[in-house]
């Protein structure tokens, strides 16, 4: 029986599915909701070009999308096709402005991936091009096989609510809070305004909150902001 591997209808223009085919493996499309392959009941992956990678760290969607991964499967994948070195890339005759805003790509890149696989626990596996890519997710789904893995490979996943995306930003712009614990804290408090709302002593049953950090973030919520700061007052003269 052939390896079989369920992929996301977007990946179709990537070449990855045409590839995969000719390496023996039997390809069935789905819309999926997490991921862009699923190779095993407990692996899904998501693939992203270098440029793609830093499209979705800016529009909020990579965090997003790790927090899906983490909460349905078992042993979710990163894959990074490309070099990351051509974010250095810019083109002659930039403006400085823009130039400057690129250049900074490279970092956001790479602290990005550090908290996908420190703070999400999330494997980042770089693939240089379409072909190796493929032969890695024919990698894992074999795995799978001789790991025995049993169940679906396809989930019942409820889509999410349009606007978790900007509720997920306004709780993770809290000093201290982070996208991983703004998702927790949606997941618990369902609504931001109740998340924000949240007494210390709730917001320390989170995994991963604690203590000391739930009476910090109350501490940033409750202060009353000094008027005469010199912040204030240069927002107020500007």
């Amino acid at each position: 029986m052939p390896t079989r591997i369920v992929v996301d209808e977007r990946e179709r223009p990537s070449r990855i599915p045409d590839l995969l085919r000719t390496a023996g493996a039997a390809v069935d499309f789905a819309q999926l909701a997490v991921g862009d392959y699923v190779v095993s009941p407990e692996v899904a992956v998501e693939r992203k070009t270098v440029h793609d990678l830093v499209s979705s760290i800016y529009d909020g969607r990579l965090y997003v999308q790790c927090s899906e991964l983490v909460k349905y499967y078992a042993k979710p994948v990163v894959v990074i096709q490309g070099d990351i070195a051509v974010l250095k890339e810019i083109p002659e005759g930039t403006e400085q402005g823009k130039a400057r805003r690129l250049a900074e790509r490279t970092r956001l890149a790479l602290e990005a991936l550090a908290t996908v696989a420190m703070e999400f626990r999330i494997p980042v596996i770089q693939a240089p091009d379409a072909e190796q890519t493929a032969i890695l997710l024919l990698a894992m789904a074999n795995r799978g096989l001789q790991n025995k893995t049993s169940g679906p490979l396809l989930k019942k996943i409820r889509k999410e609510n349009p606007f978790y995306l900007q509720q997920l930003s306004v709780l993770s712009s809290v000093p201290g809070v982070g996208d991983k614990l703004a998702a927790r804290m949606l997941d618990k408090f369902k609504t931001p305004q109740r998340a924000l709302c949240a007494t210390a002593a709730e917001l320390a049953t989170i995994p991963g909150f604690g203590l000391a950090r739930a009476q910090r973030v109350r501490k940033v919520l409750d202060t009353m902001a000094r008027q005469d700061s010199p912040v204030q007052r240069t927002l107020f003269e500007s």
